[in-house]
């Protein structure tokens, strides 16, 4: 089944308030708060999903051309999002004048051609604004005014936005997903072809609505699966004369559709800065994940190097330690057999559902082969534990005060965990939480 929900983008300088209005029409929080080394953070993609309409929604960073670094980071992002977003939305400060950032997005958005609605945020009390009809200069007819803060205006935008959208259900398929990700040119088009080659059943080929992600259902083992394959599709002109030129976006929108990742990484080139950028997005998302590692026919002394890649994977995807690693040629085939029995048991244990009584034995005896250190006279103390959800697998933790854990400590703790229950390639969640705190 092929991903044809409407993309909307959120654009604008600034402080305008367009993280609050994301959020707003999102339905929840979405922040990314865990220092992860190699992610990129200035554009957060989510889901809106109401009764009638599901659609995509990016918070695109701030766009000022007084900042150096505009053009070669957060215009490409905003350019890359408007590009391939249905409706933009084009936020400004209803409580200030217009700027020349204001200006310059406005241009950007007329070359677009794009459905743009303007919304005029900050907007309070009409009463007083003094600014607000400066905004029709600008001139875009759509014009609806909000108030992130007080919640005010938020069912006309929703109407404005899906206005043409169509009334359909979204509903995913039931097939276990797996999307190839990676930098252009790492051959993640010829890995696909090669595992579809492989199983010599295909059920169908769909392409999405993004140009260059395909889908395409294929049996294994009496089991069907849908390979998203994120072959990058390289964009021309000056603003994406970069190394992420080509579409982030739909790398994210893969990932998002996903059970298990791929992330590809060139074997002869070995690994650079952007492959973990890639692996970073695919750990935000809580997805399961599978290092690949190409082109495996073009090394000489394959033992040795393999031990030697080993150990450089570990020493730069620290953040992914769980995540297992494959070593194989799509053009020679070699080892292309061991790739789906990874894919099969990352996602089994990304939907593990391990016994309450279960796991806290093995909390419990983890806490008494290493009690956590004591902090001004007091220690941690773990009272119950139980999963509250899978994909990835999270954990409730009461504990007497949540000020006393340690990173480290938490650390030993998800370690204890992986050992006893096999969680080898999904990310897990420990929520810590004191003692008669609800859960989320």
């Amino acid at each position: 089944m092929s991903d044809n929900r409407p993309i909307v983008a959120v654009v604008g300088r600034p402080n305008v308030g367009k993280s609050t209005l994301f959020n707003k029409l999102a339905g929840k929080r979405i922040s990314i708060v865990e220092d992860t080394p190699g992610v990129t953070r200035d554009r957060i993609y989510g889901n809106v999903k109401t009764d009638k309409y599901n659609f995509h929604l990016i918070d695109t960073g701030g766009i000022d051309v007084s900042d150096e670094l505009f053009n070669d980071s957060i215009k490409i992002q905003a350019s890359l999002a408007i590009d391939e977003a249905d409706v933009v939305l084009f936020v400004v400060d209803g409580k200030e004048s217009l700027t020349t950032n204001d200006y310059v997005i406005r241009d950007m958005l007329r070359k677009s051609k794009k459905d743009v609605i303007l919304v005029i945020n900050k907007i309070d009390s009409k009463l007083y604004n003094e600014h607000l009809y400066d905004f029709y200069e600008l001139g875009f007819d759509n014009i609806v005014e909000v108030s992130g803060e007080h919640n005010l205006g938020f069912t006309t935008l929703m109407n404005a936005i899906t206005k043409d959208f169509k009334e359909e259900n979204y509903e995913d398929d039931e097939t276990i997903k797996f999307s190839v990700i990676g930098r252009p040119n790492v051959g993640k088009s010829s890995l696909v072809n090669a595992l579809l080659n492989e199983e010599r059943v295909i059920v169908s080929n769909e392409a999405g609505t993004t140009r260059d992600a395909i889908d395409t259902v294929f049996t294994y083992h009496d089991e069907k699966f849908t390979v998203i394959d994120t072959a990058g599709m390289r964009k021309k002109g000056k603003v994406y004369e970069t190394i992420e030129k080509y579409s982030l976006l739909r790398t994210l929108k893969a990932i998002d559709r996903s059970d298990v990742c791929l992330v590809v990484i060139d074997a002869k080139e070995g690994i650079i800065e952007h492959d973990k950028h890639i692996a970073g997005y695919a750990k935000e998302a809580g997805k399961a994940t599978i290092l690949v590692v190409n082109k495996w026919d073009l090394i000489e002394n394959k033992d040795e190097e393999m031990k030697k890649f080993i150990k450089d994977i570990r020493n730069n995807f620290q953040f992914i330690p769980y995540a297992p690693i494959v070593f194989l040629s799509s053009l020679t085939k070699k080892r292309i057999h061991t790739l789906m029995p990874e894919v099969i048991k990352v996602y089994e244990n990304s939907h593990k559902e391990i016994g309450t009584s279960l796991l806290n034995d093995v909390i419990r005896d983890a806490y008494n082969l290493n009690l956590p250190p004591t902090y001004k006279g007091k220690r941690l103390k773990i009272y119950f534990a139980h999963q509250v959800s899978v994909a990835p697998p999270t954990f409730d933790i009461q504990v007497n005060s949540k000020g006393l854990i340690h990173f480290s400590y938490e650390r030993y703790l998800e370690n204890k965990i992986r050992e006893s229950f096999d969680l080898e390639g999904t990310p897990i969640v420990l929520q810590f939480k004191n003692k008669g705190e609800e859960s989320l």
